[in-house]
């Protein structure tokens, strides 16, 4: 019961799926063509969209009737459904690549968002470096004017006395001190322009970490980035290779899933009778000779026995029906081909026992 149960059941499923694949096809076809010719949207969906209904019942019209349609119409048939496939895959198409281009777009903003920011704080690292190299040299002049100072002794002998006198020298001392008050200056001046510039840094990489976390397009393309890097390709051509593969997918999955809901429809439907067909047929050109080939055919009935004897002419009575059956039923040959079914039929019932009509031959 199971099993009958989802024999039944499974049809449907399959007709499903196949209109689910189809509708979305469609959908993504038609936006994806009327984006194409946004000049004139809604013709375009119009016309996709009828398109779109007439491949599936194309693709279902050479299924069911691909043995009895014209060999023309169906070759005109084939080419068509080949073509709108073709037309739906450009559609789906252009539309994935549509909704790229808008993501893509959004990056580059704001990767040049970035590239803007990372520019000025480039700046003012190269600020930063000139600054810090002038910081250390005048931190190294402040040292040795500071030393100039300590060590400015100068000594002499007194004329009076010969003894060696050490002293300082003012005028010495007051230039050292002039130098220094200037060095001590600019490097007080220095040393406030570099923690201006380190702030403006630090204000920059702030703005950049910014940027990128207030923007949700890094999460969306992060997996094409990743495989970007891991392939050394680039995000145009990856994204490019996807849509060729859910392009070659997509459609042509929805017209065999069309094509297989038929034939689960076909198979769920019970099993006829064959009916014989009522147009005439043209009498075959039988000539007299082939009756008595078949009344030549028997054995004397000693040889048979009785019941050999009964499946003999039960044979020959269906040969000379199915050679009347190709005659028509006014010609003489059929008047012929009765006479000798019913002297066949008239043995038979002698075989049998009065009342008996299980071996009774009857046709339709």
């Amino acid at each position: 019961m199971f099993k009958k149960l989802q024999e039944r059941i499974f049809p449907f499923i399959i007709a499903l799926s196949a209109l689910s694949v189809s509708a979305s096809a469609a959908f993504y076809s038609v936006t994806g063509l009327s984006k194409l010719f946004a000049g004139a949207s809604t013709e375009v969906l119009i016309m996709a969209g009828s398109l779109e209904v007439s491949k599936l019942i194309i693709a279902s019209l050479l299924y069911q009737y691909w043995d009895t349609i014209n060999k023309v119409l169906r070759t005109y048939l084939v080419v068509a459904c080949t073509f709108l496939i073709l037309i739906t895959s450009a559609g789906i198409y252009g539309f994935l690549s549509a909704a790229y281009q808008e993501t893509a777009a959004l990056a580059g903003n704001i990767d040049a968002q970035i590239a803007l920011v990372e520019t000025k704080r480039d700046n003012i690292k190269e600020q930063l470096t000139v600054y810090n190299e002038e910081k250390t040299s005048i931190n190294a002049s402040v040292t040795a004017l500071r030393e100039g100072l300590s060590n400015n002794v100068i000594q002499y002998k007194d004329p009076e006395t010969g003894e060696i006198i050490t002293t300082t020298s003012s005028s010495t001392r007051r230039a050292l001190e002039k130098q220094l008050d200037q060095a001590i200056e600019r490097q007080t001046e220095i040393n406030s322009r570099v923690d201006n510039l380190n702030q403006q840094l630090f204000d920059y990489e702030t703005e950049i970490v910014e940027i990128k976390a207030g923007s949700e397009i890094g999460s969306e393309l992060g997996p094409l980035k990743y495989l970007a890097g891991l392939t050394g390709l680039g995000m145009d051509k990856i994204i490019n290779y996807l849509l060729l593969i859910i392009v070659f997918v997509f459609d042509p999955l929805a017209i065999s899933l069309v094509i297989a809901a038929n034939f689960a429809f076909a198979k769920l439907q019970p099993k006829k009778e064959p009916i014989a067909d009522p147009t005439p047929v043209v009498e075959p050109d039988l000539t007299p000779n082939d009756l008595p080939q078949i009344e030549k055919t028997p054995k004397p009935l000693e040889v048979y026995g009785e019941s050999d004897r009964i499946k003999f002419l039960k044979d020959k009575i269906e040969k000379l029906k199915f050679v009347q059956t190709a005659s028509s039923n006014s010609s003489r040959k059929y008047t012929k081909i009765q006479e000798e079914i019913d002297k066949a039929q008239s043995e038979l019932d002698s075989f049998l026992p009065q009342g008996d009509d299980s071996n009774q031959i009857t046709y339709n």
